[in-house]
This record gives C-alpha cells, structure tokens and sequence, in this order.
C-alpha cells in the first residue's frame, strides 16, 4: 500500500486546536463575568443603574472614598463578610427577599443595609434639546413596595407615602428632592427598631434593627452583633438623593454606623433585581467535586493529542520510486524529449514502425524502407484506395522541422493505418 500525502501540516492542526481551546476558555470566563451582552442599564432601581432610582451615584462616591465595592449577582457572594446593601424593585420576588435577609442574620456575614423602593419609572421621550443617554428614566408616582408585609422582620408594621418638610438624625438634618411623595414607616413592626432618621412628623426613615439574639447561647461568646439598617425613604440614598451635599454625607454616615469601625468590602445585591447569574462554569470544574474530573480529561486530552502526532500501527509502505508499466515508460520517454527538445529523432523510428504495421496488414515483408514504400502504395493501387499514397505522407514526415508539423505528419500516418486495419 503506498503513502498518500498528508492535506494537513501537524503545526496547522496544532494551531487550529489552541485556538479552539483558547475560545473555549474565553466562552467560559465571559459567562461567568456576566459577559452577556444585556444592558444593566435598565432603568431599574439597582446599583448598577445610572437614572434617577439607581444607585451608581452611590457607589461612585463610595469608591471615591477609599471603599472596596463589588457587585453580587450570585447568591452564594452574599453569603461573604462583607456589608451587603439590598436594592429590591417593586415588584421583586418577597420569599427571595426574606431568604436573603434570614440568611444574612443566621450566618453573621456582617452588616446589612435594605434600600426599600418607592419610584415607578419610564423610559424618557426623545427630545431634540435634550441628549438622552442609556438607562436615563422619568419617574411617576411613589407608592409602596406590595410585599412589604410578606418579609418576616417587617411583619406587623406599615408605610405609607405622604407630604412632609424635611429630615434629621444622627446629628444632621436637611431635605429631600421631593418632598411631597416621602415614605415612611408610621405604624412599628413586631420587631424593635431603633430609629435613626425621622421626618418633621416624626414618621421613620431610617432605622437600625438590632440582631436577634437566640435564649439558648452565651451572650458573652456570641458573635453575630451585625445590625440590620432598613432605609424606607429610598431619595435619601439613590441617584436622585445624592445631587444634594448633605444627602450624600448622610448615606455615608449610615453606611459607617452599619460597619462600626470595622473597614468591611461593601456589596452591592443585583440578584433581586433579575441581574444574576449561575456559577462560573470555569470555577465549577476546578473546584470539588468537579475537579477530579476535570483532570481527568484534561489527562485523556492530552494523549488523544500526544497520539494523534505519533505513527499509530504498523509502517505504511513506500510508492517506488519509478512508476512501472509500457504506458509510463512511454511519458519517461516523451518528457525526455521534450525536456532536450530533440523532436527530430522521433520521425525516422515513428515513419518505420508505422511503414512495418500497414506492410503486415497488406501481407508484405520487405525490410528496405524505399522498396517498402513502393511495394504499399503499388498494393493499395490494386485495391483501389482513393487516398493519398503512403509514401507521399512518410516524405511529409521527414520533410518537417517544427515540432507542430512533426506531430501533424505523425497524426496522418497514424490515421492512414487506422483506415486499412479497420
């Protein structure tokens, strides 16, 4: 069996496999960044928003302070030790809610701030005066968030929306950005909370809810003192709040209450708000218990490429080095010729072998190439043939020079015997 030509250089292959490799891995860490082409500039009331129910102001001005701030978008990050601020929507999901909160308080995973929301908001109108930007949102009316009552450290309490002149507490006071749709908690929960910041009718803005401890532990050893800080008035923090000096110098002063002295990574929640994400697959399969199989088939790789550039079974055997049979002995011959461009020295040999194969067909044996000629054209006249003599198209073979009429005279004697021997 002879080697047939590679079609592809094992440098190409290899490449081609690096780039797939690479693209893979690139596909993996775009997922898991949340490379996924949407817009998290939605209008919506997170940290990640730019209108004027988001939150970007927020942290802009906490990483201007020196502050580590990160964005959450799978569950198991706020599980950290961090101080995680929770920005929920109107219509978010209540038992979510509540999850987060619960498991805020059972693991100690340090402070909490809940940003409740109030605003409804529209994407904005184009305007040939105005250059809207991405995410930009005009805001309707305030009305409180429906599952306030379904969170269980809300339970037994009420908001509502309503007029008012300003704020105070924590040693500050100031106003809001519109004073006339201002929530508030008017009626206590079930669960004692210490206010912080109250308007001029005395309602609840702002309020610390002190962790619950359970009657079972040793007050003295227990460890889980991170408070809850519930912000019902959402202006006081969110875009449309930080536009004012002494709005953004209180939000600073909540969030260092909620820290107490301790410099936590503070954390931005943006499950609640539909921007989560699954685990990042490239982590899953090097974490247990993943990682045993990973490296499994990492190894298994590995050789199928290792073997794919080795010989696998027995040598194939080489093509010779000269093909073999009359019909390429006859191509060696021609390429020589015309590789020396000696044409001439066909036309004696072809006019004699073709003048020995017509003689054989009219039965004649003579071996003098003139008397053979002669003796030819005088048979076919006894037959009666009509064309042209013999020895006028072996004289036009031997009278030409040029390769084409070398090949041209040749053609006619080969023609010439095709009518007799057929």
């Amino acid at each position: 069996m002879s080697r047939r030509a590679n079609p592809f250089r094992p440098g190409v292959v290899l490449g081609v496999l690096l780039v797939g490799v690479l693209a893979f891995l690139m596909i993996l860490y775009a997922l898991g960044q949340g490379w996924t082409g949407q817009d998290e500039r939605d209008g919506g009331s997170h940290a990640a928003a730019n209108g004027l129910n988001g939150y970007s102001g927020l942290v802009q001005l906490l990483r201007g302070t020196g502050s580590d701030v990160t964005f959450a978008r799978n569950p198991t990050e706020l599980d950290d030790y961090n101080l995680t601020i929770i920005t929920p929507s109107l219509f978010a999901d209540a038992e979510a809610i509540d999850e987060v909160i619960q498991n805020r308080r059972d693991f100690a995973g340090g402070p909490t701030i809940i940003i409740l929301p109030k605003w409804s908001a529209f994407e904005p109108r184009q305007r040939d005066d105005v250059e809207i930007e991405d995410g930009w949102v005009v805001l309707g009316n305030a009305s409180s968030p429906f599952w306030f009552e379904e969170i269980g450290i809300f339970s037994g309490g009420e908001m509502a929306v309503g007029e008012t002149g300003g704020w105070q507490g924590l040693g500050t006071s100031g106003d809001l950005p519109d004073e006339e749709q201002v929530q508030a908690l008017v009626s206590a929960t079930d669960q004692v909370m210490t206010s912080l910041i109250v308007d001029d009718e005395g309602d609840v803005l702002v309020a610390e809810l002190s962790p619950a401890k359970p009657e079972d532990v040793n007050y003295d050893t227990y460890v889980n003192d991170w408070p809850i800080i519930v912000v019902f008035e959402p202006d006081l923090m969110n875009n449309y709040g930080m536009a004012d000096r002494d709005r953004a110098a209180l939000a600073l002063s909540i969030i260092e209450r909620a820290q107490d002295g301790a410099a936590l990574p503070v954390v931005f929640d943006l499950t609640l708000n539909g921007l989560g994400r699954s685990d990042n697959l490239l982590t899953l399969a090097f974490s247990p218990p993943f990682l045993a199989a990973t490296l499994c088939l990492l190894l298994a790789a590995l050789v199928v490429a290792w073997r794919g550039f080795r010989r696998f079974g027995p040598p194939v055997a080489e093509a010779p080095a000269m093909a073999r049979g009359k019909e390429q002995l006859a191509r060696n011959g021609a390429s020589l010729l015309e590789r020396v461009k000696r044409w001439h020295l066909l036309k004696q040999p072809y006019e004699d072998m073709i003048g020995r194969r017509v003689a054989a067909s009219l039965g004649l044996r003579i071996a003098d190439t003139d008397a053979r000629e002669a003796a030819i054209d005088d048979a076919l006249d006894r037959r009666g043939h009509d064309g042209p003599p013999f020895s006028r198209l072996a004289a036009d073979l031997r009278a030409a020079d040029k390769p084409r009429d070398i090949i041209r005279a040749a053609k006619a004697l080969r023609t010439f015997e095709r009518t007799l021997t057929s």
